[in-house]
């Protein structure tokens, strides 16, 4: 799955159009890479998404194209921020 659409899956980003201009800022990392919107995340991967004021980081557990709201926090789990 696109990175850019996994952000916008598991609601970490509102909109796919938000999370391809992250990674066009140079804001995404996977596994201390950055990335382009069509990188292929893999379950397993370590994805750093910095924000003006903070950094999130966090392993993705799960691909599905479709989730619930609720279901959403199912596909990745929080990390210890560390810096790149």
């Amino acid at each position: 799955m696109r990175i850019d659409k996994f952000l916008k899956v598991a609601r970490i980003l509102k909109r796919r159009t938000v999370a391809q201009e992250a990674c066009q800022a140079h804001k995404v990392f996977v596994n201390a890479r950055e990335v382009k919107p069509a990188y292929n995340v893999k379950v397993g991967d370590i994805v750093t998404l910095q924000f003006v004021t903070n950094t999130i980081v966090f392993e993705v557990l799960s691909l599905q194209p479709i989730v619930k709201k609720e279901d959403a926090a199912k596909l990745y789990k929080l990390l210890p921020n560390k810096d790149i």
